[in-house]
């Protein structure tokens, strides 16, 4: 582990994950300032089957449930062929890229392999130094999902020569996104979120920049902080922000370190921006037409969304972000082009969903086995017009680095 600011909160001993909730009302332990029970790992154990039966909304029309196999942006069942929810159009030729009529993620998030938190980590004090430009900007980097692996964040950064052996920005002019999803099934997201912090004012110092994103993990520690167990309409009855959070990875250890300017800092985030022709995005969604023609006009309605502090407004936002697999099966080149029409950019590069998933024709219920897939680096596809980044840290994957622009 590095030490500095990007280890703030260490010592508090191992992480744990929090029971898994079996329904949308929040546990009493959750207002209880007693440690959790501690647990072999920050996941269930792979054979652990969720429970249907305890789920309260039996009836709710969600048949694109955020899990592995569903196809969780195919054509609603009255979707009109070229058009999209609650927009007019989305171009000429744009194709079918609808998404489905009344998706909530009240159920676990993708599930995961356990891990068992064996992965050792090390720093190599030889690695190399990135090479700087005479003039203009510096190479382009992107880092997928991180969720509280702050140890394996620094090794990966420090491999691609962007931080020295001390945790402090190498990387001169260079620039870095960082694409989302720091908290949340890891053990330190509040210290990924304090290194990205410093990181940005070493970068803008050094004549770089390190930026980030909004996924949809910040959306719901913001959501879970703001409005705890406030009921909101999901769209399948009554949930609460602080069960969905509990229920896809929140770490207690996470909700007791946050701070006012981790707040304020998640809530200006961006949704998404053009870097040398590539569209940089956290989610493998469409969901951003439905705010904006513009980068610019999505990002405002984002933020301005989040100033309004409305909990059912701000779930909405939410659930769409937690909308996934929208570049993966038949008809993804085209959805991916009506993002690329819309906002600009040649590539699209996204995190979200896990590699593993991707590459899988369908999830463990369909007797897929994501951790057959090694990992080795970023994901291209949707006729080479997608980059996936999520390595898949909290599975049987690894936590991506990459320099842009990637060869097939």
């Amino acid at each position: 582990m590095v030490e500095g600011s990007m280890t703030q909160g260490a010592g508090q001993g191992p992480a744990v994950r929090t029971p898994t909730v079996r329904d949308f009302r929040v546990p009493a332990y959750v207002h209880e300032a007693g440690p959790y029970a501690q647990s072999a790992g920050p996941y269930p154990h792979p054979d652990e089957v969720y429970d249907q039966a305890a789920d309260p909304y039996p009836e709710a029309p969600a048949p694109y449930a955020d899990v592995p196999g569903a196809r969780a942006e195919a054509p609603a069942p009255h979707a009109v062929p070229g058009s999209h929810p609650g927009r007019a159009d989305v171009g000429e030729g744009a194709g079918p890229v609808t998404e489905p009529v009344g998706y909530t993620p009240t159920q676990r998030d993708l599930p995961v392999i356990n891990r068992g938190d064996t992965l050792q980590v090390s720093v190599d004090p030889e690695a190399g130094q990135v090479p700087q430009a005479a003039d203009g900007p510096g190479a382009l980097y992107v880092v997928g999902d991180v969720h509280g692996y702050l140890d394996e964040l620094v090794a990966a950064l420090r491999e691609k020569g962007l931080i020295d052996i001390d945790g402090g920005w190498a990387a001169g002019t260079s620039r870095l996104w960082f694409l989302g999803d720091f908290t949340d099934r890891g053990p330190d997201g509040i210290g990924v979120i304090d290194l990205v912090m410093r990181l940005s004012a070493e970068a803008a110092a050094a004549g770089g920049y390190c930026k980030a994103l909004m996924g949809n993990h910040e959306l719901l520690l913001l959501g879970a902080k703001r409005f705890g167990d406030t009921p909101v309409n999901s769209g399948a009855g009554t949930a609460t922000f602080q069960a969905a959070w509990l229920l896809n990875g929140g770490q207690k250890t996470d909700m007791d370190r946050l701070q006012d300017h981790h707040l304020q800092w998640m809530a200006r985030l961006d949704a998404m921006e053009v870097a040398d022709g590539h569209l940089l995005v956290h989610s493998d969604t469409t969901a951003y037409l439905d705010y904006g023609d513009s980068i610019e006009a999505v990002n405002d309605t984002v933020r301005e969304a989040l100033t309004r502090n409305d909990a059912d407004e701000v779930w909405d936002l939410f659930r769409k972000f937690t909308r996934r697999f929208a570049f993966r099966d038949d008809g993804g080149a085209q959805a991916v082009r009506s993002l690329l029409d819309t906002y600009g950019g040649s590539r699209i590069v996204h995190g979200h969903s896990p590699i593993p998933y991707l590459l899988g024709e369908g999830g463990p219920e369909e007797g897929a086995d994501p951790s057959a897939h090694v990992v080795a680096g970023p994901h291209v596809y949707a006729d080479g017009l997608a980059i996936a980044m999520d390595g898949g840290v909290t599975m049987a994957g690894k936590l991506l680095v990459q320099q842009l622009p990637l060869d097939d």
